[in-house]
């Protein structure tokens, strides 16, 4: 049994994939990684990561490396489980570059879709971290998904109506919430 996943591990994987990936290229971090490098968890079970585009010798490193700092990685991103939202590229947020590797956060929008397309308390938490750290907007939220409504057919484990809903549910909570706090100052 691998053990818990802490900060420093990612830290630590990071400087590691860095040194020993042969080209360049991009890995996107999700879920609970994301949560422990921003803060508002303390651990994970996993390191879900994006390869776009694969560094060369990236598989090697990561199987050796899964070993040596007893820690679970999976090939995960929302993009498995949702169409890919226009711009996550763009939207994905920097955290530094090691090597040849250049680090991210996957698009917190995406991240926040796909929360609520499985939509755990865990999930729920988190989403609501990430709004509560303004790394998503509920516009953006609403927008991303009418963007992929049209393919989420191609997805048949997900129900447009219950996930319309569960967005539709998650904003107008927070608008709400939002406004009473405009009236409350």
């Amino acid at each position: 049994m691998r053990s818990n996943v802490d900060p420093q591990k990612i830290e630590q994987l990071m400087e590691a994939l860095g040194k020993e990936s042969r080209s360049s290229g991009c890995i996107y971090f999700t879920g609970g990684a994301s949560a422990l490098l921003i803060g508002w968890r303390t651990s994970t079970v996993d390191i879900d990561i994006r390869l776009d585009p694969e560094p060369l010798g990236v598989f090697q490193a990561i199987s050796n490396l899964k070993q040596e700092l007893n820690i679970n990685i999976e090939l995960a991103s929302p993009q498995d489980f949702l169409p890919p939202l226009p711009g996550w590229r763009d939207r994905s947020v920097f955290i530094s570059k090691r090597g040849q590797v250049s680090f991210y956060h996957y698009d917190f929008t995406a991240q926040a879709l796909s929360k609520l397309s499985r939509g755990f308390d865990r999930d729920i938490k988190d989403i609501e971290a990430m709004y509560d750290q303004k790394l998503f907007s509920l516009s953006k939220l609403r927008d991303c998904f009418d963007a992929i409504l049209p393919e989420i057919i191609r997805f048949p484990s997900l129900n447009s109506d219950l996930l319309r809903s569960r967005v539709e549910n998650f904003i107008e909570r927070f608008e709400d919430q939002g406004r009473r706090n405009n009236e409350s100052s």
